[in-house]
């Protein structure tokens, strides 16, 4: 059966930083395919403020407070959820944070903070999960990307530099445990309506477009932000059975933006 490709019933999923916005959209459509959903947070309210929300979507969310640039601190999660629900079968490397500060101006400290993120923490978390995995027979990773693991931009040089570590970490994961039936895909959102892009998206005063709104409508082929929900469709396919032989691969979810070399000037 079809639905059986894409059904993750009996699952234990982990997203990382699934307390809102990108994360949190992918847990809900896990969850929606019959998974068991853990996520982390790093403060309390944060916490309490997702399960609620898991709550009123009817979704029964397991939720920690786990730094995952510790390995001590995602050690204690990993052995907690493996213990309570038996194991892992899928991990979404999703936490992940953004500084936006000209090269120049960036100390070694602001850069190292964004990679410990964004890459050391995939690294981490993976490594703790892997051997939950391994002897499940099988799991599967998804990565959170970006179009910065292709492209660079101003202001953006540490995130671009983690993003691109993580394509390649999620080729490497792909290539040394792909024999254990474990397969290492990431996902590359495009430019994504969130909360944190809201200010990027407002009307100005004349009632026209902001610039960067109107740059990125104009680099997109599908001509507007993508959504979280946007995501979802690829957070199953890489989770489920219907991806078993896809390894090692950045499925980018970006409207076309990266096939595409924009408009015209008029």
């Amino acid at each position: 059966m079809i639905e059986e490709l894409f059904s993750l019933r009996g699952k234990v999923a982990l997203v990382t930083g699934a307390a809102y916005g990108i994360g949190f959209a992918i847990a809900e459509a896990l969850a929606g395919a019959g998974a068991k959903i853990v996520f982390n947070c790093l403060k309390k309210e944060h916490l309490e403020t997702a399960l609620g929300e898991y709550r009123k979507r009817g979704i029964e969310a397991r939720g920690f407070l786990c730094d995952v640039t510790s390995e001590g601190s995602v050690a204690d999660m990993v052995s907690s959820v493996c213990a309570e629900f038996g194991g892992i079968d899928i991990l979404v490397n999703n936490a992940g944070i953004i500084k936006r500060i000209p090269m120049l101006e960036m100390t070694g400290q602001q850069f190292r903070e964004v990679v410990d993120v964004d890459l050391v923490a995939p690294f981490i978390v993976s490594k703790a999960v892997l051997p939950s995995m391994i002897e499940r027979g099988g799991g599967k990773i998804i990565n959170i990307c970006s179009m910065m693991s292709e492209l660079g931009r101003e202001t953006v040089s540490a995130y671009a530099s983690a993003k691109g570590g993580l394509k390649m970490l999620t080729r490497n994961i792909a290539s040394e445990y792909g024999k254990y039936n474990i397969q290492c895909n990431g996902i590359g959102p495009g430019y994504i309506a969130t909360p944190q892009t809201a200010p990027l998206r407002e009307r100005q005063a004349d009632g026209s477009r902001h610039p960067f709104d109107s740059f990125i409508l104009s680099k997109t082929p599908a001509e507007r932000w993508g959504t979280p929900e946007d995501l979802m469709g690829a957070a199953i396919f890489l989770a489920s059975k219907a991806s078993d032989f896809v390894n090692g691969h950045i499925l980018y979810v970006d409207g076309g933006i990266l096939a595409y070399i924009g408009r015209q000037p008029t």
